[in-house]
């Protein structure tokens, strides 16, 4: 909690505009050249023990990607069907079961003293940052700040806001990607109880237009390939995403490609760490070292160079 918006009996003098994150502590270094190894040991060890405690992180995460577990609400990698290791997370995905499971909670007395209009104006990290909330809060007409409820007169409200439409259809009940299986199939289940089918969410819109695209292609509206082909292809083409960045267990898979002589080939406008080399936490023997190789070839194209590109790989084709 360490960035405080002004005081509630600060006047507001800046334009409201879209929160930003506070750039006082930005730093800027060369471009680091290895993902994994000791850094991201320390920084897992770092996020679990400040915000779940030692005990409480640790049995969360070896629950993790667990077949008697949860899944991980970092990324949606898909999991081993055969064996898993203890430890089948990553440095993102500690961050992302810390962010969830933190032993951090919002009090009343924290709405109390932001008014939403100086909540509107911090960023959502800085949101996230203060903790989770614990119980329902509510803003009614004219109000300028959160007021606590029950959960009683929560459902209640909620409950009276669907009964006054006229059909079923005009509720929207969106939900976010990351949201466990479990509490989707109940979200589903209440909707279609309710009377409607309209369960959009951040993957179905986010992915739609790709998987139109794909059907009038393929057949088929997503990806075809499982886990088992990454050890079977001769080649891999990564563009339009970040394997360290968005889902950093990949990296894990690359390693072994790259290692059998699978020729992989980067295409982003910048070098990301993860294509560049890897060191995998586990391997403790190799830590000290240089990492292994992942990218063979790195095109760094310009930003929606990613199309001119591949029309020039077909032509030669």
């Amino acid at each position: 909690m360490d960035q405080q918006p002004e005081t509630p009996d600060a006047p507001s003098t800046t334009p409201w505009k879209t929160p930003i994150e506070d750039s006082q502590d930005l730093q800027l270094d060369a471009p680091s050249t290895c993902a994994g190894g000791i850094p991201a040991i320390l920084t897992s060890l770092k996020h679990t023990t400040n915000e779940m405690g030692v005990t409480r992180g640790a049995r969360a995460l070896l629950r993790v990607n667990q077949k008697q577990g949860f899944d991980c609400p970092g990324c949606g990698w898909p999991d081993p069907d055969g064996h898993r290791a203890i430890t089948e997370f990553c440095e993102n995905g500690v961050k992302a079961v810390a962010h969830e499971a933190t032993t951090n909670v919002i009090t009343k007395e924290f709405f109390q003293r932001y008014s939403l209009e100086q909540l509107g104006r911090q960023s959502d990290y800085w949101l996230g940052q203060q903790g989770r909330l614990i119980r329902p809060m509510i803003k009614r007409s004219d109000d300028t700040h959160y007021h606590p409820v029950s959960w009683t007169t929560a459902f209640d409200t909620i409950a009276g806001h669907l009964h006054d439409l006229d059909d079923p259809n005009e509720a929207i009940f969106y939900t976010s990607g990351r949201t466990s299986n479990e509490a989707a199939f109940l979200y589903q289940l209440f909707a279609r109880l309710y009377g409607t089918n309209n369960l959009p969410d951040s993957s179905n819109m986010c992915h739609e237009s790709s998987s139109v695209a794909l059907k009038d292609v393929i057949g088929i509206g997503k990806a075809t390939v499982t886990l088992d082909d990454f050890q079977k292809t001769d080649a891999i083409f990564i563009l339009g995403q970040n394997p360290g960045t968005n889902h950093p267990r990949m990296l894990a898979t690359l390693q072994q490609a790259a290692r059998r002589g699978c020729q992989i080939v980067s295409i982003n406008p910048l070098p990301e760490a993860g294509t560049t080399r890897f060191i995998h936490p586990r391997e403790v023997t190799r830590w000290l070292g240089q990492g292994t190789p992942i990218a063979t070839l790195f095109l760094p194209v310009k930003i929606n160079g990613d199309v001119p590109l591949l029309k020039g790989i077909m032509k030669e084709l």
